[in-house]
């Protein structure tokens, strides 16, 4: 790896690399629109890129894809692309993925050059760190908040913890979809 790119990545220096975790606990809607959890193995690819210049605007970032699956499946039940990316000029981390089922999004939030921990958030309806999804999740599964916490163990360890907040037809709560698991690098 360029190592006056990774540099330039400010907190997302830590993530560039290969990383694998098979104690990820997952709980997610059930087919009913109960509740259903799972463990899960994944694996997340982390590649450095950049600059990225947008006028005065300089990013350096991270090309990333993460795939999941239910310990004990083959195939994938989670997969996202997207990037990661880290704005000196403002301290902001941006987090920016497609997932397969139809949704989009931009989470954001400030952080240190050096910070070990850092949390992101997008919100339904914003103009900046927002999401956005298709007609049938709008209407069944609507993602009104995304939290996302990271936290760098070492130089060999990450965990996170995210919080997909949905509002679903008849409940008058929101449904909290959250992920989390403490991944190894393996290459990088």
């Amino acid at each position: 790896m360029d190592s006056d790119l990774i540099k330039q990545l400010g907190p997302l220096a830590a993530l560039a690399g290969v990383w694998e975790g098979d104690k990820g606990a997952d709980v997610a809607p059930s087919d009913d629109r109960g509740t259903e959890q799972n463990q899960f193995r994944e694996r997340m690819t982390f590649e450095p890129m950049g600059p990225v210049r947008n006028h005065e605007q300089v990013l350096y970032g991270l090309r990333y894809a993460t795939v999941a699956r239910r310990i004990g499946e083959r195939d994938p039940f989670h997969e996202e692309v997207g990037y990661w990316l880290w704005d000196p000029g403002e301290g902001q981390v941006l987090r920016c993925f497609i997932v397969p089922r139809g949704v989009a999004l931009i989470a954001g939030g400030t952080a240190a050059p050096a910070a070990t921990t850092f949390t992101l958030v997008a919100e339904a309806g914003s103009d900046t760190y927002g999401i956005c999804s298709n007609r049938f999740l709008d209407k069944e599964f609507k993602t009104v908040r995304y939290e996302l916490t990271v936290t760098v163990l070492d130089q060999n360890r990450f965990h996170y913890k995210e919080d997909t907040q949905l509002r679903m037809p008849g409940r008058p709560d929101l449904f909290h979809h959250t992920d989390e698991n403490t991944l190894t690098r393996v290459m990088g």
